[in-house]
């Protein structure tokens, strides 16, 4: 019996959004590949693994302490931050 894994970025919600394009290494590619499969596996649910770069983006800019020590609270609209500064 396997263990249930528990990957950083959780399911993904269903929100609004603006199209970008970037360029990306094929290495990295291929690892947002490898990721998009084991969060398909994990939450059952198939995703595209661009469809992840977002939410990744994002949770990354909510952890940044340097980024949101500088951004007004107001730019991080998606999360509110919890009280205690862990959201």
């Amino acid at each position: 019996m396997s263990t249930p894994r528990k990957l950083r970025l959780g399911p993904l919600p269903r929100t609004e959004s603006v199209k970008l394009t970037f360029t990306c290494t094929a290495s990295l590619k291929a690892e947002l590949d490898r990721y998009a499969v084991l969060h398909a596996q994990t939450y059952g649910e198939a995703v595209d693994a661009m469809a992840l770069v977002p939410h990744m983006l994002e949770a990354f800019m909510a952890r940044d302490r340097g980024y949101r020590s500088f951004a007004p609270s107001s730019t991080m609209t998606s999360k509110k931050r919890q009280p205690d500064g862990q959201g």
